[in-house]
């Protein structure tokens, strides 16, 4: 078996057909069906249901994913591990919540420093981005602090306030108890605090959530009176101040949190991430003793 069949197969059963895999790796597609094939022969089982629309992964083949994707970070990680040169380089997948509201100076601070990583950027909400980091697809993530998972190391960044914020019209809390939430999909833990308190402490009986893809659609729902959402005060501060949202405090147990910065607790700390957190620890901020960005 070669590493490459299996960086294939897993190409394969992400995009769903050989010829999605053929195109992004440059390959015939015959290429790609007969080492998909040829490992299906190794495993002596089939790995891929055929069916019209495409290609889907059979439970033995859901199998080999799972140790595939560990089998492919260890070659990743034994890699760097030999290295001797131990400045940092070679690619650096990172994910993000949306939110973070000093990750560009992180990152510039970063990447201006050391010009040898390719770092790569998704964004997406806690839970799912913590499921990536588990799965050895990204390197480490940026999230909200919830239960952080056994197998993850995590770094602190920074703690904010989060504030639910209406359409300038609704002056008193009470008011919302018809409104929809406005926020991202599940997952996200500025949405778990909000139903915590919405749905248990206030007893409030879910009405409509409506989910939106990106913080500055949710921002502009909320301007035009569509719903509420809970969101970082710093996010918010010059709509606040241009009287366009109000904002209406919740108790302190809901409303601080901390965004923190999470890797695998099994991987090896190689230069280009042990220069990443040391970026982030010397990036760490106070969001109380900063000027508002907007």
């Amino acid at each position: 078996m070669e590493f490459r069949d299996l960086e294939i197969f897993q190409l394969v059963a992400e995009k769903g057909t050989i010829s999605e895999a053929a195109d992004e790796l440059n390959y015939v597609q015959s290429n790609i069906t007969a080492r998909i094939k040829k490992l299906e022969k190794e495993m002596n089982t089939p790995l891929f249901n055929r069916h019209r629309r495409g290609m889907s992964l059979t439970p033995e083949g859901k199998k080999l994913l799972t140790y595939s994707e560990k089998i492919l970070a260890l070659k990743k990680e034994m890699k760097q591990a030999v290295q001797t040169n131990k400045e940092p380089s070679g690619k650096l997948e990172i994910g993000t919540i949306e939110t973070v509201i000093f990750l560009p100076r992180i990152l510039s601070n970063y990447v201006n420093k050391y010009k040898e990583v390719d770092l790569s950027l998704i964004t997406g909400v806690t839970q799912n981005l913590v499921d990536q980091v588990l799965d050895y697809k990204l390197d480490g993530a940026f999230i909200s602090e919830l239960d952080i998972h056994p197998d993850l190391v995590s770094y602190e960044v920074f703690e904010e306030e989060l504030v639910l914020i209406t359409s300038k019209h609704i002056t008193k809390l009470e008011e919302i108890r018809e409104e929809s939430i406005l926020c991202f999909s599940k997952g996200c833990g500025y949405r778990a605090r909000l139903a915590e308190w919405w749905y248990k402490d206030q007893q409030i009986p879910p009405k409509k959530i409506m989910e939106f893809g990106t913080l500055e659609t949710i921002l502009r729902s909320t301007v035009m009176g569509l719903g509420v959402a809970f969101v970082p005060k710093s996010e918010v501060a010059q709509l606040e101040k241009q009287g366009l949202v109000r904002f209406h405090n919740l108790p302190e147990k809901y409303s601080k949190i901390k965004t923190v910065f999470v890797r695998r607790k099994d991987t090896y700390l190689t230069p280009t991430m042990e220069k990443f957190i040391e970026t982030i620890e010397n990036n760490k901020v106070d969001l109380k003793d900063q000027p508002m960005i907007i």
